[in-house]
């Protein structure tokens, strides 16, 4: 893969959570579909779930029970929803193939890497340290600033609390609200097409990436 032109090598690498370093939508689906074994349904496909694992709850609630975040039940629901995910965070989230080797590769060549979602930060903390990421140089979460993404803040606090110009980190995510916050906040944008997203030629991103590997070679061959 040739370095597309006029893109530096960063200082930081900012990661989405949910479907760009973690493939957590086993134990998204799992949570969501206790809920409605409660209510006496049937669990909603894999296939489908996954799809909007990178929504969070509202997604998830969205499908698994076709209402929205402001339907009276929608409250009930999530909490719900959170209790379950809460206890069973990492049975079955991993990270996606190549992830280690490129936080290996930012380590080694002293380039800072952290972690800008909008899971909830009590419950961001404990699927990193189950999961063994520990040394992000920044994490900020969707309860960390006053806006989550799509807004700028998130993407500028990252950079703030990394001690990095916000244009010079590569924000890398699967989900469109990634690629607006990053933009805002001027930083590389990079979509994640391991991720859960889809139709993401439409992002506007400054790449497109199959594979951490190919992030990877981005990295080695600056």
């Amino acid at each position: 893969m040739k370095m597309p032109h006029k893109l530096t090598l960063p200082q930081a690498v900012l990661f989405d959570l949910d479907g760009t370093l973690i493939d957590s939508a086993p134990d998204l689906a799992a949570a969501i579909n206790q809920v409605k074994a409660d209510h006496g349904m049937p669990p909603t496909p894999y296939a489908q779930l996954r799809r909007v694992a990178s929504a969070g709850a509202p997604g998830l609630i969205r499908t698994a029970f076709g209402i929205e975040s402001s339907h009276a039940d929608y409250r009930e629901l999530a909490d719900a929803f959170i209790a379950y995910y809460a206890d069973k965070i990492a049975d079955k989230s991993t990270l996606f193939d190549g992830i280690p080797e490129l936080l290996d590769l930012l380590r080694t060549k002293n380039i800072l890497w952290g972690i800008v979602t909008n899971k909830r930060h009590n419950l961001t903390v404990p699927l990193l340290q189950k999961i063994g990421l520990h040394d992000a140089a920044c994490i900020i979460s969707g309860d960390t600033t006053p806006h989550p993404k799509p807004h700028p803040e998130p993407v500028l606090a990252a950079a703030r609390q990394a001690g990095v110009a916000p244009e010079n980190c590569w924000f890398i995510g699967d989900d469109p609200r990634d690629i607006q916050s990053g933009h805002a906040a001027g930083s590389v944008t990079i979509a994640a097409s391991w991720g859960y997203g889809t139709d993401m030629a439409s992002w506007n991103a400054r790449l497109i990436v199959d594979t951490p590997w190919h992030v990877s070679d981005l990295i080695r061959k600056k």
